[in-house]
């Protein structure tokens, strides 16, 4: 009988590589503090109706990519091919929109859609993402994009290309949408599989190709940006001004489309040559209300991290993973004296690894310096009777007694000769 693997298009993530995760998640996590963004968490299965109403039938998403099932009671349920979706559904089902005013979410976390599995691409993938809702005021567009950028630089990320178009209002789109397919009509023999039939059920992410004979047939097709009205217009160069003001670099691109359905004005992504794109998001004025809600404005974004920390795994070392002690002992009462060390020295802030080998001290100091640790802890037989504790520093083999009931009056010092220490290192 053969072993069991993880699923296709599901990967497992592995402590080599778990440091960029953890690097990318606690510096979005300070970053989306600083801007007073709360977490929010939601079920990663709902209604399926949910995602039909609110990403819309006729996209790749729900027409394509759901995991959906129906559950021991009749549901039918899916597992969530995106987050914005059910924090909707939770701002609604909570009532959160009667504390009125804007409301600022973010969350993290597993999504889920049945493609083929490739480079940054997996049908377990996971997504940071931001909502604000309440606010149809510019700056709003301005903030979660330069939020988004204080992330991806924040994490080591400088050179990924921002690019910005506007989808308009319903009523630009629909103008739009009757010229583009006027347009395409007469190539629809020559249009890719996936074309043809959008042509009739969500024409707009026809743009999105990636057929190179239909992106040739589109090169002459008409620009949203035509269709756009004169307010819509105004609105789009007023955030194209303030991320000017913040510094923030973007490009247009007049064929930029979301492909969910709930999108409007604002919309952008983030570009590398590598990944294709890192994520992206838009204005989604309409979602609220289409599922059951008062009307709310609001935009948001995700990133895929898979993509993302794809990107930092090819662009810089894997970060740091530092431990401060390592303790080594041998000898039953030395081994007991070893672990209330470790404890106490956890206690008091410091990255401790205690060696549970039992084996002799030469192999247990070769672990210590594989840890990386800055210096061990050494408890033998000795220093057992003696209520006492060698201290030796890795890198210069210094080596010093400590009595153990007075380490604990001297852990300031340590903690300044960790840090000394390492810059000196560095």
């Amino acid at each position: 009988m053969g072993s069991i693997q993880a699923q296709r298009g599901t990967r497992d993530i592995l402590p080599g590589e778990i440091s960029y995760w953890q690097h990318v998640e606690a510096t979005a996590r300070h970053i989306l503090q600083k801007a007073v963004f709360t977490e929010i968490r939601t079920p990663i299965f709902e209604q399926t109706d949910l995602f039909e109403r609110g990403i819309g039938e006729a996209t790749d998403v729900v027409g394509k990519e759901m995991y959906t099932f129906q559950d021991k009671g009749d549901r039918s349920i899916t597992l969530r091919p995106e987050g914005t979706a059910g924090v909707v559904r939770a701002f609604i089902e909570h009532g959160l929109y009667a504390q009125g005013g804007v409301q600022r979410f973010w969350y993290l976390g597993p999504m889920f859609r049945y493609e083929r599995p490739g480079t940054g691409r997996q049908r377990q993938f996971h997504q940071l993402g931001v909502e604000l809702l309440g606010s149809g005021d510019v700056r709003a567009d301005a903030e979660v994009i330069a939020i988004a950028v204080d992330i991806l630089r924040g994490v080591g990320l400088d050179d990924l290309n921002l690019e910005l178009n506007s989808l308009g209002t319903r009523e630009d789109r629909v103008q739009y949408r009757e010229q583009l397919v006027n347009y395409l009509t007469p190539y629809k023999a020559d249009l890719d599989p996936d074309s043809q039939d959008r042509l009739t059920r969500n024409p707009l992410r026809i743009l999105d190709s990636k057929a190179a004979k239909t992106q040739a047939i589109l090169q002459a097709a008409p620009l949203l940006g035509n269709s756009l009205s004169d307010a819509s217009k105004a609105r789009f160069e007023k955030v194209q001004q303030l991320l000017t003001d913040l510094g923030i670099g973007y490009t247009i691109n007049p064929k930029l489309v979301r492909g969910l359905d709930y999108y409007s004005h604002t919309a952008f992504e983030f570009q590398s040559v590598q990944f294709g794109t890192i994520g992206g998001g838009g204005r989604y004025d309409g979602l609220v209300s289409e599922l059951g809600g008062p009307e709310t404005l609001a935009i948001g974004w995700a990133i895929g991290l898979e993509r993302l920390i794809g990107l930092l795994q090819q662009l810089q070392p894997r970060p740091a993973d530092t431990t401060d002690f390592y303790i080594v002992s041998k000898g039953e009462v030395a081994e007991v004296q070893a672990l209330k060390l470790a404890q106490t020295l956890r206690n008091a802030g410091f990255k401790t690894e205690l060696d549970l080998s039992g084996s002799a001290f030469g192999k247990q100091f070769k672990r210590a310096d594989r840890a990386g640790a800055a210096a061990c802890f050494i408890l033998g037989d000795t220093e057992a009777a003696t209520q006492t504790v060698q201290l030796k520093w890795l890198a210069t083999g210094e080596q010093q007694a400590l009595s153990q009931a007075e380490l604990l009056s001297q852990i300031t010092t340590l903690h300044q000769q960790i840090a000394h220490r390492r810059e000196t290192d560095h």
